[in-house]
């Protein structure tokens, strides 16, 4: 295993430095993605009503940290509504619930390969988890709705594929644990 990881980080070490820095200061990128996975519900009974969908935007603020590197800033907008359904002798009883998390979030870039932006970064936002009640079982119909402070880690690569747009992935925490989409450089 040391000796796995000790190639990785050579390999990541002089490869990394023939690369060119693709996000820089002052450049401002858009992502739209769509997830796959979620902490919040899964299980039996669980459906997708609108998957994971997320937008956000970046700004590039400072260059040439650790010779190549960036940050960016920005924020985030993510949503996901979910069903619990439960069929019981005829009757339908469940809960529909919304996701909503917005916040500011920061990426540091560091090239590996030509024509890949790769970055890791943090959020700090608020989410919005709404649930309704529905159903023949239980008469009425109950809402809540909670609001808190959620935390999202990721990492990242866009590919460009021209100047201006690239295929974007993102592993982590947040709306979802993975999310594919587009990235386009204004």
């Amino acid at each position: 295993m040391k000796k796995a990881i000790s190639l990785l980080l050579l390999f990541v070490t002089f490869y990394g430095y023939s690369q060119e820095n693709i996000f820089k200061k002052d450049d401002k990128i858009i992502n739209l993605g769509i997830g796959f996975g979620s902490l919040h519900y899964s299980g039996s009974y669980y459906s997708t009503q609108v998957p994971p969908i997320s937008a956000s935007f970046e700004l590039g603020i400072l260059d040439n940290i650790l010779d190549k590197g960036s940050v960016g800033v920005g924020g985030y907008v993510g949503y996901a509504s979910y069903k619990w359904e439960y069929d019981w002798y005829g009757t339908t009883w469940g809960y529909k619930y919304t996701n909503f998390i917005l916040g500011p979030r920061g990426s540091f870039h560091y090239p590996l390969l030509d024509k890949m932006d790769s970055y890791a970064g943090l959020m700090l936002g608020v989410e919005v988890v709404s649930g309704k009640e529905f159903g023949t079982s239980i008469p009425g119909t109950t809402n809540d709705a909670s609001t808190g402070l959620v935390y999202q880690w990721y990492v990242g690569a866009r590919y460009y594929v021209t100047d201006n747009i690239a295929g974007m992935l993102e592993l982590g925490y947040g709306i979802s644990y993975f999310n594919i989409g587009i990235a386009y450089k204004l």
